[in-house]
């Protein structure tokens, strides 16, 4: 392995120039820095990890803090997406990351026990009960902490605009002439919550009044239940003209329930997704939907939460709204 006395020999210098020059120090020329960090390169020189952070006070390690309560993990796209946008980010700036859980080798421990085990320098939480104890030990913990998709008062938050997006989808449906929409929810939630409010704003601001029998609880990432929902919204003997799906993977069970009955999309009725992921544009008819955008939701988590480690005194903390669009597509006929 290269050390920095390696790199010295071939620059002519000393090993606390070459250690200054690699970690920014402006007490060194510019065209000294330049010949020391392409030496380094070109020897293929990489810092030891442990003597960084016996120095530095940081493990240069991120927690992340992922449980999907649908089981779907990773194939989940939209947060497989946040958390490789998350990873990217961080590995730029020259962090690992670390799943966190509370079984480590059959040995329990609490989430916060096990990020003080790994020694992080900060977590990420997403998808996950923000009710669980278990969450609320690391949100009133010492170690920093951004969240994504909710809200605490004390913590940083990377949050999708859903209610805006739902307005938007509203628009869009109600300038298409439809005025009798059914809404299937995800699970009990911050993002349930605030898509709701915004679906019952816009419909509101439109004058469009909202069935409450066609309003049903359903949950997200989860085609078995809203195939159910969907199919008990079509037995009424009023059916409504648009039906709002939890999201776009959920909407498969809504799609399959319209097609068992003989009926099509969007000739009978229509259909809204949310989300935005791949497989809603690869449908015929393509899904319309609202996109997230997944890059910088992840981005934007992994910028501030490694703002809160390095600059702590100046880094407060805030509520980060990322936008996403709508994406039109061919599930909503024209009335």
């Amino acid at each position: 392995m290269v050390s920095l006395k390696d790199i010295s020999v071939r620059c002519g210098v000393s090993v606390a120039t070459v250690s200054k020059a690699l970690n920014g120090h402006k007490d060194v020329s510019s065209a000294t820095r330049e010949r020391i960090i392409k030496a380094a390169g070109e020897m293929g020189y990489f810092p030891n990890l442990q003597a960084r952070a016996l120095k530095t006070n940081r493990t240069y390690n991120l927690g992340v803090m992922f449980l999907d309560e649908a089981g779907s993990g990773l194939t989940h796209e939209f947060f497989a997406k946040v958390l490789n946008s998350f990873k990217t980010e961080a590995e730029l700036a020259g962090y690992d990351i670390t799943f966190i859980n509370k079984d480590l080798g059959g040995r329990k421990m609490s989430t916060y026990e096990h990020c003080k085990y790994r020694n992080v320098d900060g977590i990420v939480i997403a998808c996950t009960d923000f009710t669980d104890p278990d969450v609320y030990e690391v949100i009133n913990g010492d170690i920093p902490v951004v969240t994504i998709d909710h809200i605490f008062d004390c913590r940083t938050a990377v949050i999708s605009n859903n209610e805006s997006g739902m307005e938007e989808l509203v628009d869009y449906v109600f300038r298409r002439g439809h005025r009798r929409i059914a809404y299937i929810q995800g699970n009990k939630s911050a993002v349930a919550e605030k898509r709701m409010a915004g679906f019952y704003k816009a419909c509101i601001n439109r004058k469009i009044e909202v069935n409450p029998e066609w309003v049903l609880t359903g949950d997200y990432h989860d085609p078995d239940m809203t195939y159910k929902l969907t199919s008990r919204l079509l037995r009424g003997s009023e059916r409504p003209t648009c039906i709002f799906m939890p999201d776009d993977y959920s909407a498969i069970g809504g799609l399959n329930a319209i097609k068992d009955r003989g009926l099509s999309v969007p000739q009978d009725i229509s259909v809204v997704g949310y989300d935005g992921i791949a497989y809603s544009q690869l449908l015929s008819p393509k899904l319309t939907t609202y996109l997230q955008d997944t890059v910088r939701i992840g981005a934007t988590a992994a910028k501030q939460l490694i703002s809160h480690i390095e600059n702590p005194q100046t880094t407060f903390t805030e509520v980060q709204i990322v936008d996403g669009k709508l994406l039109e597509g061919g599930s909503v006929s024209v009335i």
